[in-house]
């Protein structure tokens, strides 16, 4: 299969991974592991992405600081090409807080994030592609989210193939499943976790989730932690386990079995094979501390 040009919209970010090693004294010193790398949702896709035989660009906006140069250099060295804008201010920062059975409480300054323009996006659009995929952080944020609806809206007036992550629950509740749900209507293809799955759905169980999605979306795929995934297309459903056993840090996992999913489908695997690769993905990214694994 020829190579193809696969275009990643979202956050540029620098990771801070937090462990502590004990219980955290408040007002003393704590032992603790700490992590410091290239990190956002979109970027960790992409380098999964990159993975594969094609040609995998990065599109955000960072400032010229230190974290947006190691965001620069790291997305080079993973064999991502990075298609930066660059502004005043500060490049994006979060910090990851890992508890003991590696599940992570997220600290996040979004810094120059939500300055992402239009114009600037639709100008590397125009460069073509054969796959776009845009994180939900940029449909979550009201600052730039009109930036995905173009990008969706470019989409399918060119008939380019498009996929969306719903990205993070605590937002994604606080903008409303209605206004997400409207603002990511063009995409092909939803992947999202468990919880986000239901909340977006406003259902409780996700066999009913899976259903609403399945009637939104060209295809669905749906991660479940320990429980594995889901992925559904047409009237086809399939299931498949973990592949993680050794858990000490989730983060970058879902974003790892999205590219990897992506990379596999795009590849033309069935969606059995591509969520079996999803999960192989994810399985060695919970093994390090950090997104990069």
């Amino acid at each position: 299969m020829s190579s193809l040009r696969i275009l990643v919209v979202g956050d540029a970010m620098l990771d801070v991974v937090v462990q502590p090693k004990e219980s955290i004294a408040p007002t003393s010193d704590t032992p603790t592991n700490v992590r410091m790398s290239r990190g956002g949702a979109a970027a960790n896709l992409a380098v999964a992405l990159a993975q594969s035989d094609h040609d995998v660009y990065f599109l955000g906006v960072v400032a010229n600081d230190l974290p947006g140069k190691m965001f620069y250099e790291e997305l080079v060295r993973s064999g991502v090409t990075p298609v930066l804008q660059n502004v005043e201010g500060s490049t994006g920062v979060v910090v990851a807080i890992i508890a003991s059975d590696g599940q992570r409480a997220m600290l996040t300054d979004r810094g120059v994030n939500p300055q992402l323009s239009s114009e600037f996006v639709l100008q590397q659009l125009e460069t073509g592609f054969d796959h776009v995929h845009i994180s939900g952080y940029t449909f979550l944020d009201p600052a730039i989210s009109v930036v995905g609806k173009k990008i969706l809206q470019y989409c399918v007036e060119q008939k380019i193939s498009s996929s969306v992550d719903a990205c993070s629950l605590a937002p994604l509740e606080k903008l409303g499943a209605k206004n997400f749900l409207s603002a990511v209507k063009d995409s092909a293809v939803f992947f999202a976790n468990e919880e986000e799955a239901l909340a977006v759905t406003q259902t409780s169980e996700i066999d009913a989730a899976l259903k609403s999605l399945r009637s939104l979306f060209s295809e669905v795929v749906v991660t479940r932690g320990a429980k594995g995934a889901v992925a559904a297309i047409d009237d086809v459903s399939v299931s498949a386990p973990t592949q993680s056993r050794d858990v000490l840090d989730t983060t970058g996992a879902g974003d790892a079995s999205t590219g990897a999913y992506l990379a596999a489908r795009l590849d033309g695997c069935d969606i059995e094979e591509a969520l079996n690769k999803a999960m192989a993905a994810a399985a060695i990214v919970v093994r390090g501390l950090g997104s990069l694994g």
